[in-house]
């Protein structure tokens, strides 16, 4: 059964013939949503926010066609990938368009190292075609197999991978982007190397991609292992040194407190009772420092496996699907009464800070770090598991790892602002989004440093 659109929609689909349009009212709230159900903050906030119909664009032509058709309207629309966020990115606030890309999943070149695909295609998909020319992806999320390359850039930005290369927003990560504006006359605009920084992690509100150009490395035959450690500042420590060690290639390294190995389906059965874990991927050449590296740290190398057999095996899972915010949802799978949170420590004094957080929280917070570069530097980010109370009790969380010299983006909070670390959008990126979206119509309310100068409408 579909519900009675309203006349605006019935207006705007008038105008798109043969562009892909869906208004089940099942399938747009299933599209209307992401994973901030993560937050208990953000549960009741988003519960019910949902678009009005759903447009699958399949060509850069169809794009700039629904967003004329939609500012004409007055018409919100929310950009959307696999919908993997985890704070309400694709969540539309005030109704209107969701925007899904994933038709366009196209690889549409790749020379001097540097591939372009279309935003809607998946990191999986990318990420095996580049290994067939002997490439692979410097960065991806532990969503890889469903999350798109336009939401990563849009949405995220950080992952497997970061332990080598940092983020997206490190210089040479991101070769470029084309956005479609959403002004009276939408066009395309390319934006090359640091002029990508102003779409990067925007939820879409400063243009909807439809084009992403991603520097690759060189294809590695990663290896899997587990290491078990007596206590966990043993298993930060050796995750730290194997971040430092230069000579050592890795891909990724997760420092995963105890219990939360537990909740590893798959992994928790070769693993010991009580004993933290770190998850690494590093190169078959490195095996052997590695486990002298280990030794070192009075660590025991549990479980080892081929990362490529273990992604294409169905029986198997390759580690990274139990780091990042992996490790949440696979808390959340079995004990709903948590949530989680993003921090950085401070490079330098990273292991002490580490524990005075862990320490200070050891009977509502289970540590959860992964080891990654932040401007140059080695240190750890870290997605704790938190078991929940009350809103006032994780903000009193939230202020004690800050007043420790530890950064906290909220991932309680939907907006641009609220959720950064520095607590604003820059000016530059205010400056593009008024010119790209002068009405405020892409993803309205997830920047609120946004309004729309005298003369130009807002979205009603």
């Amino acid at each position: 059964m579909h519900e009675t659109l309203s006349p605006r929609i019935e207006a705007l689909l008038a105008e798109l013939p043969g562009i892909e349009a869906e208004t089940d009212p099942v399938l747009v709230r299933l599209k209307s949503r992401d994973f901030y159900w993560y937050s208990p903050v953000l549960k009741p906030q988003l519960d019910g926010k949902r678009g009005e119909v759903v447009i699958r664009p399949r060509d850069e032509a169809q794009v700039l066609e629904v967003l004329a058709a939609c500012v004409r309207h007055r018409i919100p629309v929310v950009p959307r990938g696999g919908g993997t966020g985890n704070y309400g990115q694709a969540v539309p606030l005030e109704g209107g368009v969701i925007l899904d890309m994933t038709a366009m999943e196209k690889i549409l070149s790749f020379e001097g190292g540097i591939t372009e695909v279309e935003a809607g295609a998946t990191l999986m998909q990318v990420d095996a075609w580049a290994r067939q020319q002997g490439w692979e992806l410097r960065l991806w999320p532990s969503t890889k197999r469903t999350a798109t390359v336009g939401g990563f850039v849009g949405g995220g930005g950080a992952g497997v991978g970061g332990i080598a290369h940092g983020t997206l927003r490190e210089p040479g990560n991101l070769a470029g982007v084309t956005i479609a504006t959403m002004e009276d006359r939408p066009r395309l605009q390319e934006l090359a190397w640091g002029k990508a920084a102003a779409v990067n992690h925007c939820f879409g509100t400063t243009g909807v991609i439809t084009r992403v150009r991603l520097p690759l490395a060189p294809a590695m035959a990663w290896r899997d292992i587990a290491v078990s450690f007596a206590d966990f500042a043993s298993a930060a420590a050796f995750g730290l040194a194997l971040g430092m060690a230069d000579g050592i290639a890795k891909k990724m390294c997760a420092v995963i407190d105890w219990p939360l190995p537990s909740f590893f389906k798959g992994l928790a059965e070769l693993l010991p009772e009580g004993r933290p874990v770190v998850l690494a991927m590093v190169a078959p050449c490195a095996m052997g420092a590695v486990a002298d590296l280990v030794a070192a740290h009075g660590g025991e190398i549990e479980a080892e496996q081929d990362f490529a057999a273990a992604e294409a095996a169905a029986e198997l899972t390759p580690f990274y699907e139990f780091t990042w915010n992996h490790t949440t949802l696979q808390v959340l799978k079995r004990d709903k009464g948590v949530t989680y949170l993003q921090c950085l420590f401070p490079a330098g004094r990273t292991l002490e800070t580490v524990a005075a957080i862990r320490d200070r929280f050891v009977d509502e917070l289970w540590m959860h770090t992964e080891v990654a570069r932040f401007g140059g530097q080695v240190t750890m980010s870290a997605l704790p598991v938190v078991r929940w109370t009350t809103r006032e009790r994780l903000w009193e969380i939230i202020a004690a790892c800050e007043a420790e010299g530890v950064a906290v983006a909220n991932p309680h909070v939907y907006t641009l602002e609220e959720g950064a670390r520095w607590k604003l959008v820059g000016a530059d990126r205010l400056a593009f989004k008024h010119a790209v979206d002068p009405h405020g119509l892409l993803n309205p309310g997830k920047m609120t440093s946004f309004t729309p100068r005298a003369g130009q409408e807002a979205a009603e």
